[in-house]
């Protein structure tokens, strides 16, 4: 059972999270990151934890490449969760007012997806949002599971590894050690850039086809 205190802390500020998880702070960070990565909640903080905690690595007692390792793992698995979801349910499961489960989003995974194929697996791993739902959208396109489960570790490991590794690297830097809530504000809108590109390329051509 987690630390009581998780049960109260944000779980969208890492920076408060991951001290009250305590020695179960690893075990946290794999349930979010299996969560977000494929049981179609893609409203948890992935990148910006794994940076936390990095940066918080001697605090928290534990080693930034067990967070690494446990991050990978648990990418790699929420993905093949979100393909065996798409693969049996298709876009069965969404509705366009759905909050969570909400047809645009799969439309734009699917999209996404198109756009690049099987490497969508690893580019979308560091585009919140998109990345829970192109394991989805890959199963709901059958993607050959071989080339499928081939894609999905590689975009593990480099999420996981890089984001950990740029944890380390800003960890060293005590303007950014002592503003974490700051770098996790940057760290949210340099992620959302993608997808604000994406909607803006569309209302342009929207206008001109209109």
């Amino acid at each position: 059972m987690l630390a009581a205190a998780a049960l109260t802390a944000n779980p969208l500020d890492p920076s408060t999270l991951l001290p009250a998880l305590g020695p179960w702070v690893l075990a946290g960070i794999a349930v979010i990151v299996f969560i977000e990565s494929g049981v179609l909640f893609p409203f948890l903080p992935g990148d910006s934890l794994l940076v936390t905690a990095a940066i918080l690595a001697p605090q928290l007692g534990v080693s930034p490449w067990a967070v690494a390792g446990v991050a990978t793992l648990a990418a790699i698995a929420g993905d093949q969760v979100g393909y065996m979801i798409g693969r049996r349910f298709g876009r069965r499961l969404f509705t366009p007012e759905a909050r969570v489960l909400r047809t645009s989003r799969l439309v734009e995974a699917e999209r996404f997806f198109a756009r690049y194929g099987p490497p969508a697996l690893v580019l979308g791993r560091f585009v919140p949002v998109v990345r829970t739902y192109v394991p989805l959208a890959a199963g709901t396109a059958a993607l050959h599971y071989p080339r499928f489960l081939t894609w999905n570790v590689l975009g593990g490991v480099a999420w996981a590894a890089g984001l950990t590794l740029a944890g380390v690297l800003l960890g060293g830097i005590p303007l950014v050690a002592d503003h974490i809530d700051v770098l996790m504000i940057v760290i949210v809108l340099v992620s959302v850039v993608p997808i604000a590109i994406g909607a803006l390329r569309r209302w342009r051509r929207a206008r001109l086809t209109a």
